[in-house]
């Protein structure tokens, strides 16, 4: 009896572990990395809801019913949790401001400022977790120099940060900040990969020649391959994109005079006369010597008399000074190679054919990609479109989604996950009703012959009177009621032997228990 009610037990357990196991909702993750204060939230508006949960990982990560993820998140998100586990300005509401030493302020003042820093990087896209670490040197007494500030942030994101991206966030931690420098910030993603260097020589908004090269590879890359991929289909398309760069910086100035441009600065004008003696015909006399004698004027001419004119003007001419100043990462010459598969079609056979794109086909796509990338003759630019066969051909022509009742049994890798489980429980159910439970009926409702030597040696029991069985009239040639009376006798001397066997289990339960093990350890 004991191993009966063992057996009835397992099985109750067993089969009540695979209702449960059915009828309970598939759990999914809520959130991960929780901090102690997170969850505790969490759990506490989870219970006010009635909404089942499980937690892993010390409570670090929360599951709850997978059709509900979407309105939990979205309810969290409305009451401001998870918070993140950064500690903000609100740790200055609860301090005594009374007992607290400036020691312990000026701390608490910097985990507040990590703590905000911290929740305003994870608001940017991409970031799912962020740590602040300040370094705020106070200035030594008896110095004039201040020592600068500088910071280190850890990012865990989904993905890549663009550049444009990396340094907001070094401007926005050093705006929040006083006298700390963006060049000062250092910032480095959960794979230990630096995305900002924090040294002093390196310049805030500078990027090195490397990453500036390949990110206008890969954004005229994605451009030339999405706009191919639209004619010639999707994966049907390799593109690769070549840029030189010139890092050099040339500064060039130059200077142009124009003739024709001329204006008058300055201007000089001269003018003399003179005029020689008079001669008396050339005689030289007396008369003509003497002092204050002015002689005989009569018959002399003036020998010889002249006159000059000079006139200087000075011209400004025009002149144009340019400056003109290259800077570093210009384009000298980009070469784009696009390779494009042909086409596939199913002929009477149904059979996949391919088919080469047309020389007009490749010459569209050829100004496509021309027009995407900004082509430049001059510059010395190159495009070259190939159509080639790919080695992994598809096998199918895409058919179309599937319509009507069709389309409702697309199912996920989790339905199919949870339908083989069911389908194991089944199989582990039938397994347990075939080969355990019905041996164990099949031995309690049908008499064992092998058991007849065991009871017939415990003692022997006066027979009970049989009851006198009243013979009911027979009808002749009733068939039905002659069964009905072999029925009832079989029935009542059943009744007996059910009797005499517990009369005899009970008084005897040493051997009646000793008998149902042997019956148990009979195969079936």
């Amino acid at each position: 009896m004991a191993a009966m009610a063992a057996v009835t037990l397992a099985l109750v357990g067993f089969f009540g572990f695979v209702i449960m196991r059915v009828t309970t909702p598939p759990m999914a993750t809520l959130f991960t990395d929780l901090s102690y204060e997170d969850s505790s939230a969490i759990i506490k508006d989870l219970e006010r809801q009635g909404i089942p949960y499980e937690m892993k990982n010390d409570g670090s990560v929360i599951q709850v019913p997978k059709d509900k993820i979407t309105r939990l998140r979205m309810k969290l998100a409305e009451g401001g949790l998870p918070k993140g586990g950064g500690v903000g300005y609100e740790i200055f509401d609860k301090s005594d401001a009374l007992g607290a030493t400036s020691f312990v302020q000026n701390i608490n003042h910097l985990r507040a400022l990590e703590g905000e820093l911290a929740r305003t990087i994870k608001a940017i896209d991409r970031i799912q977790a962020a740590r602040v670490h300040l370094v705020l040197p106070e200035r030594p007494l008896f110095s004039r120099e201040t020592p600068e500030p500088s910071a280190s942030i850890v990012l865990r994101v989904r993905g890549q940060l663009e550049p444009q991206q990396v340094r907001a966030i070094r401007h926005i931690v050093a705006s929040a900040v006083n006298g700390m420098k963006a060049q000062r910030v250092s910032i480095v993603d959960e794979n230990g990969q630096l995305l900002a260097n924090g040294a002093a020589g390196d310049s805030a908004g500078d990027i090195s020649g490397d990453e500036r090269r390949a990110a206008f590879e890969k954004r005229l890359r994605d451009q030339v391959e999405g706009i191919v991929s639209s004619v010639v289909g999707s994966g049907r398309a390799r593109v690769q994109l070549s840029a030189d760069f010139d890092y050099n910086k040339v500064t060039q100035t130059s200077d142009k005079f124009d003739p024709e441009g001329r204006v008058l600065r300055s201007s000089q004008s001269r003018e003399e006369s003179s005029a020689s003696t008079n001669t008396n015909d050339g005689q030289v006399t007396v008369n003509n010597e003497l002092p204050g004698n002015s002689g005989n004027t009569a018959g002399s001419t003036p020998k010889d008399q002249s006159k000059k004119s000079e006139e200087i003007n000075n011209y400004e001419i025009s002149r144009v000074t340019k400056t003109e100043v290259t800077e570093a990462g210009r384009v000298n010459r980009i070469s784009v190679a696009v390779l494009v598969d042909g086409s596939y079609t199913k002929n009477d056979k149904g059979e996949v054919v391919y088919a080469p794109r047309t020389k007009e086909d490749l010459e569209l796509i050829g100004t496509l990609v021309r027009s995407a990338i900004g082509f430049d003759e001059k510059r010395g630019d190159q495009v070259q479109v190939v159509n080639l066969k790919f080695a992994e051909s598809p096998s199918l022509i895409p058919a179309e989604a599937p319509k009507g009742l069709l389309g409702m049994f697309q199912f996920t890798k989790d339905d199919i996950m949870y339908f083989i489980e069911l389908g194991v429980m089944l199989i582990l159910g039938i397994i347990v009703v075939f080969m355990v439970v019905r041996p164990l009926l099949k031995r309690v409702l049908a008499a064992d012959p092998a058991a007849a030597p065991e009871v017939a040696a415990l003692p022997a029991l006066p027979e009970a009177p049989v009851a006198p069985v009243n013979p009911q009239p027979q009808l002749a040639g009733s068939a039905t009621a002659q069964m009905i009376d072999v029925a009832q006798v079989q029935g009542q001397v059943h009744a007996q032997s059910v009797h005499r066997v517990g009369e005899l289990a009970e008084r005897n339960p040493n051997e009646t228990a000793s008998i149902i093990r042997q019956w148990l350890a009979e195969p079936a």
